[in-house]
């Protein structure tokens, strides 16, 4: 038989959760203040229970798909706690509530910060921001690893609420003598060749608008730079074309530092906000000041 939540023992899955964050069981031992082998037994217990693996036990242990479920209760249940708390004024309800988030580099350079000056000054706040593709921000909420994410992805991760943010546009520029050296001929002709700046290995951004254009992909002379605003500088310094959000090439295309060579072909990336569907006053206050800041940011 299948078991009930309240199967679940919270001081199993508090411990499979440790388990997770500190990478072994001797860690997490360490932070329990239990003996290792305690804390093999409770996850061999949840493990009999739930009929599942909840983790691989590799170096550091990570968790199974079913395993990541609880890990993100067992973050969900800190959260509630916390809140809880808070509310009853106990013991260390004075400290600044942690509210982690996925966010893409972007949103990050661009919009987002000012979203977070917009929070009321209580409950107090202070911010753990990961950085990920917008393409992959909801495997973090997904894994329980953060409890909000800016992403591209309007499918709700099981156990969150999902809201449209906007639309980030990019479009396509270059430095004026890149662009007069190796953009004179048609888009399509010109990206087969012309050198090419990316955020990353997996940023599939530039290759993705080449193959809109009918080429196979982008150039194979690529330049990797991994931060949001580096990479905008590279494109204006002429090491290569690129993607550029809009917030960024506009007062670049002002003073002539960038031009855009396909002004018709910009490409829009719809971004949402996810989050745990859960009561709590820390998120729905960073909910609201990120959807009131995206909706004054980002075109719909």
């Amino acid at each position: 038989m299948t078991p009930a939540f309240a199967d679940l023992p919270l001081d199993h899955v508090r411990t499979l959760l440790a388990v997770v964050d500190e990478g072994t069981f001797d860690a997490a031992a360490d932070a329990l203040h239990v003996t290792p082998s305690a804390v093999s037994q409770r996850v061999k217990a949840l493990e009999q229970r739930t009929g599942r693996v909840l983790l691989l036990r590799t170096k550091p242990v990570r968790a199974t798909d079913s395993g990541a479920v609880l890990v993100r209760l067992a973050r969900q249940v800190a959260r509630l706690e916390r809140d809880a708390s808070a509310e009853l004024g106990l013991r260390g309800a004075g400290e600044p509530t942690r509210v982690t988030v996925a966010v893409n580099a972007d949103s990050l350079a661009t919009w987002f910060l000012p979203a977070l000056t917009r929070i009321p000054r209580e409950p107090a706040l202070c911010f753990e921001l990961r950085r990920e593709d917008e393409g992959h921000t909801a495997t973090l909420l997904r894994e329980g690893v953060v409890m909000a994410a800016v992403t591209s992805s309007p499918e709700p991760v099981p156990g969150c609420t999902v809201r449209t943010l906007g639309r980030m546009r990019y479009l396509p520029c270059a430095a004026p003598e890149f662009a007069a050296r190796h953009l004179e001929a048609t888009p399509r002709e010109a990206v087969a060749d012309a050198p090419v700046v990316v955020f990353d290995r997996r940023d599939d951004f530039q290759d993705s608008f080449a193959r809109r254009l009918g080429h196979g992909g982008a150039s194979a002379a690529r330049h990797y730079v991994p931060t949001s605003e580096g990479f905008v500088e590279a494109v204006a310094a002429g090491l290569g074309w690129g993607m550029v959000p809009q917030p960024q090439a506009e007062p670049l295309l002002r003073t002539g530092r960038l031009v855009g060579f396909a002004p018709d072909l910009a490409v829009d990336v719809t971004l949402y906000w996810q989050q745990w569907k859960l009561d709590s006053p820390a998120l729905a206050a960073v909910a609201d000041a990120v959807v009131t800041a995206a909706a004054e940011a980002l075109g719909r």
